[in-house]
């Protein structure tokens, strides 16, 4: 059809998602003004065996929610607060009273 590598396409695929995601992640600032709702979850299958904790080889999402409004969710490394700070908004932590936080 367009006699393109498939390698080609795929890269060409990423290099898309990411220029969403950079300009989404522009308006998140604005998106995010007044109270909001805080939250992380594991995502993955159920691995045979104990090892570690439950979320062990999961992966973490962080993830934003605006009462009646957008949700913005991002995949992190660790779900300890220096990791989560820098991606809540600084208007929401500064000005209002009525962020919930269960970090």
């Amino acid at each position: 059809m367009l006699d393109i590598h498939p390698n080609t396409a795929a890269l060409f695929y990423k290099k898309v998602r990411q220029i969403i995601s950079f300009h989404l992640a522009l308006q998140v600032i604005e998106v995010f003004d007044g109270c909001i709702e805080l939250d992380e979850s594991y995502f993955g299958g159920v691995r045979k065996g104990k090892r570690g904790r439950g979320a062990a080889g999961k992966v973490s999402v962080f993830g934003i929610l605006k009462r009646g409004g957008n949700v913005y969710t991002v995949v992190v490394e660790d779900t300890k607060s220096s990791t989560l700070m820098p991606v809540i908004p600084r208007k929401n932590c500064a000005r209002q009273h009525c962020l919930y936080r269960y970090i």
